[in-house]
């Protein structure tokens, strides 16, 4: 996408220097600056602290990871030491372990000699994957949101967390629709939900103003209002990881809009590419729920009037709080989950009508 009209991916190789550069995502919106790792410690730092983040973004950090652990020693303790470093970093974006298992079933067989290069090169090759897999949902996306800008000539849309191309290596996944209705000249109105703790709100918020995208910030606790009041025709979210049955984890708070959207018989979507489908996980009951530090609630970060970083504390260190980063969706309350195959109900049926691979028996 665009960055200060310039094609942008979020992630670039550097080949000639064995490194990677990212986006730093904890410097938006305020900075847009890129930030070069290294080495495996830094991959999972990024990835840890959110410098990286967004499932899929998460996944091709993860490869890249084992790439750059794998450019000093390329013997089997160093590869499962990084896949087993880089797994640990954020439990519930599946995404990451899809991208460790693959490119480690990939490099297990390889010679030493051969592993770093094939390492570097699957990398890349999951990277791309990534990029064409967000373009067919913003296609498929597209298909489900024409209807609904037809009853009004315009589309009023809302999102939580940030689910763009800043979570991905391009187009997005939940933006990605979105994308591609304002590209083929369709009105589009986007309202962003903050996404408390971590306000990944303001990273859409950012990205959108880059393709200038009509958009409006709105504290979370605004969602049902705007639902109740018929000024939303359409919710569309990311996710972190899709169990089998259709349940949807993704970040805190998209329960919540899940609810209210059903109460408003307004459609809820869920756009997410084939990696971030866990089909050996029955039911959302089995995804783990990462709980990040208090900090996140008890501090908040932004600007002060000059223009610097500055920190606030709201509540002081001693209070208790619980950060809980993801929540569960059921399946009975998502629409429709749009992947790169195209769209399908949210259950068992409707997931193997798009990977009928995944059968078993």
């Amino acid at each position: 996408m665009n960055v200060n009209g310039t094609p942008t991916r979020t992630i670039r190789p550097a080949p000639a220097a064995r490194a990677v550069d990212i986006i730093d995502q904890t410097a938006l919106p305020h900075d847009f600056r890129w930030l070069r790792l290294a080495s495996l410690a830094e991959a999972a730092h990024a990835i840890r602290s959110m410098q990286v983040r967004g499932a899929p973004l998460i996944g091709v950090t993860a490869a890249y990871g084992v790439a750059l652990a794998l450019t000093v020693h390329a013997d089997d303790a160093t590869l499962r030491q990084a896949v087993a470093t880089l797994a640990a970093t954020r439990p519930t974006a599946v995404n990451l372990h899809w991208a460790l298992a693959r490119i480690a079933a990939h490099l297990a067989p390889l010679p030493e000699a051969q592993r770093a290069d094939a390492a570097w090169a699957e990398a890349a090759a999951i990277a791309e994957e990534d990029v064409a897999q967000c373009r067919a949902i913003g296609t498929h996306g597209l298909a489900l949101l024409r209807p609904l800008a037809g009853r009004r000539g315009r589309l009023q849309l809302m999102t939580h967390c940030n689910a763009g191309w800043l979570a991905t290596v391009d187009h997005g996944t939940a933006l990605a629709p979105i994308y591609a209705a304002f590209d083929a000249g369709i009105p589009v109105h986007v309202w962003v939900s903050e996404t408390r703790p971590r306000n990944q709100g303001l990273l859409t918020a950012w990205e959108l103003a880059q393709h200038g995208v009509p958009h409006t910030v709105i504290a979370d606790n605004a969602a049902g209002l705007l639902l109740a009041r018929g000024e939303v025709d359409a919710v569309i979210v990311g996710a972190d990881r899709i169990a089998a049955n259709g349940d949807v984890a993704n970040k805190v708070g998209t329960y919540l809009k899940a609810l209210a959207a059903y109460a408003a018989d307004v459609p809820f979507f869920v756009a997410a590419p084939r990696s971030t489908i866990d089909f050996a996980c029955a039911s959302g009951a089995d995804i783990p729920i990462e709980e990040r530090e208090g900090d996140e609630v008890r501090v908040v970060h932004g600007r002060d009037d000059a223009g610097q970083p500055a920190a606030v504390r709201q509540l002081p260190a001693s209070e208790a709080v619980a950060n809980p980063a993801f929540d569960v969706t059921r399946a009975n309350l998502v629409a429709a989950i749009i992947s790169e195959r195209g769209s399908a109900p949210a259950s068992t049926d409707g997931l193997l009508s798009l990977y009928p691979e995944e059968r078993r028996g």
